[in-house]
């Protein structure tokens, strides 16, 4: 691999503005998604057509997280994070005057095309960071994400009026927007650009370009197979969370918002504190295995908690709060391990591939979940997520194996 050039001089400072738009852009993230099953039912669909809203805004995450994470690699981090932001403000303006599910299912492909900007927030990580510290700050980023948990789900559970009907929720979408857009503002004011612009002469790559350089880079094509297997799982749960909740809690909009506050707290403590640490003692991969595993088991014990203690609701957030633990564990792990995999002018491309890849599992996840949901019970959809993470964390820990023996191959080469 190529040298990594020198980090920008204040590194720092960026990445403190960049948290804050990171949290005020998953404030308005927040406020809708927890809130989404209840919006879907206001507007008279079906449970499958429920976890389509979920599937579709995926759908349009696939193909344009590629998309933008080649084209931030291209002109820069801080174009594209200010185009994707305002993609979300509109989406989620749009969504106030869906006037039924299809058009609401239609306008989550929208802002899922226009939205795809996770990859270059981590691009932009890489840029300004030692690869031995990356780890530590894809968690800090990870951290304004959960802290924008917190607030946002805590926020639309209290703003949404469910006896309303579909206007009812037309309150927190409004927020959503104007989160976004403010966000938006502060990239224009706030953020320095990471990198130079590419040669405009350059040969333009194609869609899903970077897959054959995925699939021959050991490191990377297993991690990309812990993030399809892991989010497929995730996806299928989040997707049925609140009907799951409405049937063995009589739960509603306000309370599973509030329980991803229990989420957010966790992830805030866990990317903000011990993933970086944990990162470095004990390694990416073995991190990334057992993160995986811990969420395997929480779906399994929500299960059992729901059966066995039907009135204990109270159960819910703290297998929550560890839930959000294990995927503190998976997330920045995974953006870490593919930027130190790989080399600097293609951090951008990696990462978008492998947000497609989740964003693929999204899309499947969800509509797998609403069949199973359906078909087989409502339990399922957890005992499934929880059985994926099974193969995800073998995949892991072969990750780990074969980054380390890179590593081994690169230092002797050099010493060569």
């Amino acid at each position: 691999m190529t040298q990594p050039p020198a980090v920008p001089r204040a590194p720092v400072p960026a990445l403190a503005v960049l948290f804050g738009v990171v949290f005020i852009n998953l404030v308005g993230f927040g406020l809708i998604v927890p809130l989404l099953p209840f919006f879907g039912s206001s507007l008279g669909a079906a449970e499958w057509q429920v976890t389509l809203l979920f599937a579709a805004y995926s759908a349009g995450q696939f193909f344009a997280e590629p998309f933008w994470g080649r084209l931030s690699d291209r002109i820069g981090r801080k174009p594209v994070l200010l185009i994707t932001l305002v993609a979300n403000a509109v989406g989620y303006l749009l969504l106030v005057f869906a006037p039924n599910i299809w058009a609401a299912i239609l306008i989550r492909l929208f802002t899922g095309l226009g939205a795809g900007n996770i990859s270059t927030v981590q691009g932009y990580v890489a840029d300004v960071t030692p690869p031995e510290q990356r780890a530590g700050r894809m968690g800090m980023i990870g951290a304004a994400f959960g802290l924008g948990f917190i607030v946002g789900p805590g926020v639309g559970g209290l703003l949404v009026r469910e006896d309303l009907g579909a206007i009812g929720f037309h309150p927190p979408m409004y927020l959503a927007a104007a989160m976004a857009a403010l966000a938006a503002i502060g990239v224009i004011l706030f953020l320095r650009e990471s990198r130079a612009k590419a040669d405009p002469a350059a040969p333009r790559q194609r869609f899903l370009a970077g897959l054959h350089d995925a699939q021959r880079n050991p490191v990377v094509s297993r991690v990309l197979v812990v993030t399809m297997i892991f989010m497929a799982g995730f996806a299928g749960m989040e997707s049925t969370f609140g009907l799951w909740a409405e049937r063995h809690y009589d739960w509603h909009a306000r309370e599973v918002g509030l329980s991803f506050v229990a989420v957010g707290i966790v992830s805030v403590v866990a990317q903000g504190f011990l993933t970086g640490r944990l990162a470095r003692r004990f390694g990416e991969s073995r991190m990334l295995a057992f993160g995986a595993a811990l969420f395997g088991v929480c779906m399994a014990a929500q299960v059992a908690f729901a059966n066995l203690f039907p009135t204990a609701d109270w159960l819910v957030p703290v297998a929550m709060g560890l839930t959000a633990f294990g995927m503190a564990s998976v997330m920045p792990n995974v953006s870490a391990l593919i930027s130190r995999s790989v080399d600097p002018d293609r951090q951008g491309a990696m990462l978008g591939l492998n947000m497609a890849a989740g964003s693929a599992s999204r899309i499947v996840g969800p509509i797998v979940a609403g069949a199973v949901y359906s078909g087989l019970g409502l339990d399922w959809p957890f005992l499934l997520a929880a059985m994926l993470t099974i193969p995800a964390a073998i995949m892991a820990i072969n990750a780990g194996r074969a980054f380390r023996r890179e590593q081994t191959r690169l230092a002797a080469a050099a010493q060569a």
